[in-house]
């Protein structure tokens, strides 16, 4: 028995050749290997179980290079083929006094089965490819792994496409790119992101229509600016090339309080003069909403920096792991110091 065209294109026995033809596209279209790279070898064997398919529903090529005949153009060797397979085609009367070489390739005298070029067969079926590019011709050729020319060593164990030649691959748009602003808390926490879109996408019948859809983005804790989001063919899709990949990339909304310097995180703070000599003690809430006191013992100098540990962002390639809080100190100088301010300072500082 023969390739199960029928199932594994998914039309019905009374399928047309335009039916074919429509769902072989669609099908091709869904599993070829550029279009899933992540399930390469999946999509490799699928869509050469679909090209097979669709050969095998239309014509049949011998290894000795002779057609054997369109099945789907008579309607009785359609009928014995979905009842006995090919083996019943071999043992089928020749139809309409012509000759019709399978198996032996013996055919019914003068008006035999006149065999043309594969190739011919090939541009036929496939001149107007769901892949938007011709089969024959300058520059178009499709090549078989084979050891006996075009079609001749053709096998079910080999990759039905081993390569195109030069401009014949499906083209892919560049990637359609978006900024995702995000909080500094959303990077600190994580979030759950819902986008919904409309793209373009192509119809079962070649028809460009609008289609929505809602992504979903998982934020991590500490992703950066910068960060890529990429969701594979999510792009509008054109007549004869990939629909484009979808990529968003996260934007950083300003922060009041704090500032991100990579995994640190910066904070300005004021301090009196009485303060930075004498001590004093800093209240912070974080981005998660925890509240923080830090003493300070040190003399609090123009331009003096503490560093609390941990205190940063979370680290993405590090789980566990944040970076640290850098509080930058400015002083606050007095305007102006009564007599006895000015003398008790110099008594005090020795001066």
């Amino acid at each position: 028995m023969g390739v199960d065209y029928y199932n594994i294109l998914k039309v019905n026995r009374n399928a047309t050749d335009d039916d074919l033809k429509k769902a072989y596209r669609r099908l091709a279209m869904k599993w070829h290997p550029d279009k899933n790279p992540t399930t390469k070898k999946e999509a490799e064997a699928k869509f050469k179980e679909i090209f097979e398919a669709y050969e095998e529903s239309n014509v049949k090529f011998r290894i000795h290079g002779y057609c054997c005949g369109m099945v789907l153009s008579d309607p009785q060797k359609r009928a014995i083929y979905d009842q006995c397979g090919e083996e019943g085609l071999k043992e089928a009367p020749p139809s309409g006094g012509g000759g019709f070489p399978f198996g032996n390739g013996s055919g019914g005298g003068s008006n035999g089965f006149n065999p043309r070029k594969a190739e011919d067969i090939f541009a036929e079926i496939f001149g107007s490819s769901p892949f938007g590019f011709g089969l024959t011709g300058p520059g178009k050729s499709m090549r078989f792994q084979s050891d006996g020319g075009l079609f001749g060593g053709f096998s079910s164990s080999d990759a039905p496409f081993r390569t195109f030649s030069e401009g014949t691959v499906p083209r892919k748009p560049p990637p359609v790119e978006s900024k995702l602003p995000c909080s500094l808390e959303e990077l600190y926490t994580g979030s759950t992101r819902k986008m919904k879109i409309s793209r373009t996408v192509v119809d079962t019948h070649g028809r460009q229509v609008q289609e929505t859809e809602i992504l979903t983005i998982d934020v991590k804790p500490g992703w950066k600016k910068g960060t890529k989001i990429t969701f594979p063919d999510k792009g509008n899709e054109r007549q004869n090339q990939l629909p484009a990949d979808l990529v968003f990339i996260i934007d950083e909304k300003p922060q009041t309080t704090y500032k991100r310097d990579g995994n640190d995180l910066i904070i300005n703070h004021k301090v009196t003069l009485a303060e930075a000599l004498g001590g004093t003690t800093v209240n912070l809430t974080t981005l998660d909403s925890r509240n923080l006191s830090i003493p300070v013992h040190d003399i609090v100098s123009p331009g003096y920096e503490l560093v609390v540990a941990m205190e940063g962002m979370p680290i993405a390639k590090e789980p566990g792991n944040w970076g640290d809080l850098r509080i930058k100190f400015e002083v606050k100088f007095p305007t102006r110091l009564a007599p006895e301010q000015r003398a008790g300072l110099k008594r005090v500082l020795g001066g």
